[in-house]
């Protein structure tokens, strides 16, 4: 199978890496990003470690008549996004000029919310929605009956969170549950890098999200409450006790469409005191804006200047120590009963950096990355149309999870989230 794989930076080097590790499914692969060198480093890296034929090429995400042409030349089975997801929409427009199979880790988001096109529509979907996160599923679900027509998948968010959060719903959902009642997503990174403060995907992204408005889901309907307003604590298994914060998270939209009968579903996220003062400072100088400023007669976005005066995510892994815990606790009923169940994975960055030289984040999203395209292009999740990780079936992508790197565990009746 022909693989192309869009992006070039941490989690996209994990994907590759992970992709090139099961070369019989793989076999080719062209990686593409707008800095070939990039795509050639890692290119040099991996010959003579697989069988996995590898090229290179330069493209412009958002470009979609190019991507066309380098999807046309190379004719791959499915088309593995990792760029930014301000470019999930040119790239699933090209995938559907060519017939190709489309796979992401995140939902789209705009580059300039200040955009008065984009502001525009974005109120109209405030409105319907009655949230007003910037980001969210609809423009990509949007693109449904045109996926189905063309008769190819779009597999939407196959990351950790959203990704393998939301398979652990199917999952419990299938195994454990007559009717799955509340879900709380965690999220505990207990890593160190040593730095004053960094971010360990990409800043942009990062930082906008955390920044925002947060929001759950409860008794149908959105309740939205104010950046890191709701504050918890959890015991996580390999870190410890962390607190952690209720942020908005695209998965939440999702799991509320496709999980029938669900009466509450949250999002939280650890912060230490550090980052959430050194985040808080930036973005009341405006170093989080995404309106471009005039500087010196040159037009900056401060958010992506501030991007690069950080460390690269990429460059973490080999100063993080510690571990990672990913988790979904459920309550529900079931033969009548109620009962709860928590399925998460531990993930240590210093294993993670000594196996594909990344830390744990990148590696968390690269590896679901990975399987999600090998179910893809092997069939098994494949239908026409625009899906969420929870619409196929669970037990294959579990199984998988296992044998690529991210076991999970079960525990039934967990300390609950308060």
């Amino acid at each position: 199978m022909k693989i192309m794989i869009i992006g070039c930076g941490g989690v996209a080097q994990v994907a590759i890496k992970k992709c090139c590790m099961a070369d019989d499914v793989f076999t080719e692969m062209l990686i593409a990003s707008r800095t070939k060198s990039k795509c050639d480093a890692i290119a040099a890296e991996l010959k003579g470690k697989t069988k996995t034929l590898i090229s290179t090429a330069q493209t412009d995400a958002g470009n979609v008549e190019e991507l066309v042409k380098l999807i046309n030349s190379f004719k791959p089975a499915a088309v593995l996004n990792l760029a930014l997801p301000y470019q999930d929409l040119t790239v699933m427009e090209a995938c559907l000029k060519t017939q190709t199979h489309y796979i992401d880790t995140a939902n789209y988001e705009c580059e300039n919310t200040d955009d008065p096109v984009w502001r525009k529509n974005y109120e109209k979907r405030v409105k319907a929605k009655g949230f007003t996160a910037y980001f969210d599923y609809s423009y990509q679900w949007d693109y449904f009956s045109e996926f189905k027509k063309a008769g190819i998948c779009a597999l939407l968010g196959t990351g950790f969170d959203p990704g393998v959060s939301q398979v652990f719903a199917a999952y419990a959902q299938k195994h454990f549950f007559d009717k799955i009642e509340t879900i709380d997503i965690l999220d505990c990174n207990g890593g160190d890098h040593g730095y004053p403060f960094a971010t360990n995907f990409n800043p942009e992204i990062n930082l906008r999200e955390v920044s925002a408005n947060g929001s759950y889901w409860e008794d149908g309907k959105w309740v939205e409450t104010k950046p890191l307003e709701i504050k918890r604590s959890y015991n996580f298994e390999g870190v410890g006790e962390k607190d952690m914060y209720l942020l908005h998270h695209e998965e939440i939209e999702s799991l509320a469409k496709n999980i029938k009968g669900v009466k509450r579903i949250r999002f939280f996220m650890t912060f230490g005191q550090s980052y959430i003062q050194h985040m808080n400072c930036l973005k009341n100088v405006g170093m989080l804006s995404t309106t471009p400023v005039n500087y010196e007669g040159k037009e900056i976005v401060p958010i992506q200047f501030l991007k690069a005066l950080l460390p690269d995510p990429a460059s973490l892994g080999a100063r993080t120590k510690g571990k990672t815990n990913i988790g979904c606790i459920f309550t529900g009923i079931k033969d009548g009963k109620k009962k709860s169940v928590y399925i998460y994975n531990v993930c240590d960055h210093q294993q993670c950096y000594k196996e594909v030289g990344s830390q744990a984040i990148s590696y968390t999203t690269g590896v679901p990355a990975m399987i999600g395209a090998m179910l893809v292009v092997k069939g098994i999740w494949q239908k026409a149309g625009v899906y969420n990780c929870e619409e196929f079936d669970p037990d294959p992508y579990m199984e998988a999870l296992n044998k690529y790197g991210l076991p999970w565990k079960v525990v039934e009746n967990p300390v609950l989230v308060d």
